[in-house]
């Protein structure tokens, strides 16, 4: 398997992922901000695993509590347990069809809003609005184009392959 030749990609689409989740949202349109940095996360994971696993997951999840102000190790657990689930599965998700992997995007968007829900109650911080539970579809919607958006920077828009 070739290397990507631009290696700025994968820090850029961190970083695009870290700013959208900063954007600043109507309070009534605040919960069902998508989870731009696992859907960054499982791009790498599914598409590099050699490079990019539970370390990476962990790491850019600390990155992320330290950018959003959420508990420290929240979205790091968060996006590890993701990374485990894209790992694990990885040799099937590959090769769906869009529309399905789509689905299994929105499962694990769906799982990660459990994890953060029963974690949130066992800490005893406020849960998230009921309405936070749409943000799994949203996500799950926003994975095709990110995915060939991703796919697209890292391989040079099919140029000099």
């Amino acid at each position: 398997m070739k290397r990507s030749r631009r290696p700025w990609t994968m820090p850029a689409s961190v970083l695009v992922a870290l700013l959208l989740g900063l954007l600043p949202l109507p309070e009534m349109l605040q919960p069902l901000r998508p989870y731009w940095l696992a859907l960054v996360m499982a791009y790498w994971v599914l598409e590099d695993p050699d490079r990019y696993g539970l370390g990476f997951a962990f790491l850019v999840g600390l990155v992320g509590d330290l950018t959003f102000g959420s508990l420290l190790g929240e979205q790091a657990l968060r996006l590890a347990v993701m990374a485990f689930i894209l790992q694990r599965f990885r040799a099937r998700l590959r090769f769906f069809p869009m529309s399905q992997q789509a689905l299994a995007m929105g499962g694990l968007l769906l799982n990660d809003r459990i994890v953060t829900t029963v974690l949130h109650l066992t800490l005893g911080v406020a849960p998230h609005p009921d309405l936070a539970w749409a943000s799994p579809v949203l996500g799950m919607l926003l994975w095709p184009p990110v995915f060939m958006l991703l796919d697209a920077l890292r391989h040079g828009g099919g140029r000099g392959r």
